[in-house]
């Protein structure tokens, strides 16, 4: 039963699946790239997503935000079920090359592959960050929410993990 002029958060919070759905589905694909960049295997960033879809469906109730303030709090969820899933033991692996497929496509997949050894190698807070930042777009002030920190330190964070990854890109650049 949908009470007329009730917000679909409002909805979710008294138990509407379908009110929570809705208020989910546009955070599935950030929320995905996330566990993904922090993760970096498909498998793993899915079942980290759906832990966390889960998660946020058992915390909305203590959710007492606004609905603008669900994406930085959905993916504190996503990035905190990614930091759990790193400190076990049977999810760490080491990222396998990817394969060209095609020779014309040979010198772009390198550099690819770089970038990914570059990012790989990056402790997951800096990964964390960038991702956030470049791959997500979200503002600086979003990324200080979900990194759980003030916008100079997030900010700050950015900028190590920045200079980390030039460094590391520059040391393969230079071994070639």
């Amino acid at each position: 039963m949908v009470i007329r002029g009730t917000s679909d958060l409002d909805l979710a919070r008294l138990g509407d699946q379908e009110a929570m759905a809705r208020l989910l589905e546009p955070l599935l694909d950030p929320g995905y790239r996330l566990a993904y960049a922090i993760l970096r295997r498909r498998e793993a960033a899915q079942d980290a997503l759906q832990d966390s879809c889960l998660n946020a469906m058992r915390a909305l109730p203590r959710f007492h935000g606004a609905r603008d303030r669900l994406r930085p709090w959905f993916l504190t969820i996503v990035a905190n079920n990614c930091r759990s899933q790193l400190r076990r033991p049977f999810f760490r692996w080491l990222p396998l090359p990817e394969s060209a497929g095609h020779e014309d496509h040979a010198e772009r997949v390198a550099m690819h592959h770089d970038l990914a050894q570059g990012l790989g190698a990056l402790r997951p807070k800096h990964r964390q960050a960038l991702a956030l930042f470049y791959y997500l777009d979200l503002p600086l002030a979003e990324v200080a929410e979900v990194l759980g920190l003030s916008e100079p330190a997030a900010k700050s964070r950015l900028y190590r993990a920045v200079g980390e990854l030039r460094k590391r890109l520059q040391a393969v650049e230079g071994d070639t």
